[in-house]
């Protein structure tokens, strides 16, 4: 057996619990994702040092890996981690440079998100009011959020996504876990969503990972 052939599809490195659960949650939809059901199930590490650890040094968490696995993964808020006054853009380029002269080449990608993963939470799908704790409530999710000002006319996400989440739930008496985030990216609506990092993210695992 040929070392490639023996390698792993998949490891991911995230900035915290809530995101593991994201990205199982996501990766688990592989047929709605357009992509191969990938065996073993990936392996996804929190990095200890957080979004910070994730932007300085993934590179050196993940450089033991490079032949075990085909790729890797990481993902991080782009608030939080040090790296603010830089764009989406820019912090990931610098991460997938580090990422690619310590042994991935180009098998390793960034995905950042932007300001921070609850923006993915906010679509207009009916199932985050289920998740969030809020179906029945009124008024509705939607005009709490503009009645607060979490949501200004005509926007699709609050500007502040984390507030709005955490002060939603607590309204609610939902229990705050990090599996919220795993039920809220079952729901998601991978065609509609607009957020620049999610597309990043479908596309890479759609070029990886096509359908046989």
């Amino acid at each position: 057996m040929t070392e490639a052939s023996s390698r792993k599809p998949l490891v991911v490195l995230v900035a915290d619990k809530d995101m593991r659960f994201a990205v199982m949650g996501v990766l688990g939809r592989w047929q709605a994702l357009g992509i191969r059901e990938l065996a073993p199930a990936p392996d996804i590490h929190v990095h200890p040092h957080r979004d910070p650890g994730c932007l300085n040094r993934a590179h050196e968490f993940l450089r033991p890996f490079c032949r075990q696995y085909d790729h890797a993964l990481v993902v991080f808020d782009h608030e939080g981690s040090g790296a603010e006054r830089r764009t989406r853009e820019q912090v990931e380029k610098d991460v997938e440079g580090r990422l690619s002269v310590s042994g991935w080449g180009d098998r390793a990608a960034a995905v950042v998100v932007e300001p921070e993963l609850e923006a993915w939470v906010w679509s207009d799908s009916p199932h985050v009011e289920t998740t969030l704790g809020w179906q029945g409530r009124e008024p509705g999710l939607r005009e709490w959020l503009l009645r607060e000002h979490f949501l200004g006319e005509g926007e699709v996400k609050p500007s502040r996504p984390k507030e709005a989440m955490e002060t939603a739930i607590r309204l609610a008496k939902k229990p705050r876990s990090a599996v919220l985030f795993s039920q809220l990216a079952a729901s998601l609506s991978l065609r509609r969503c607009e957020d620049q990092a999610f597309k990043k993210l479908t596309r890479l695992l759609r070029q990886w990972f096509p359908r046989e």
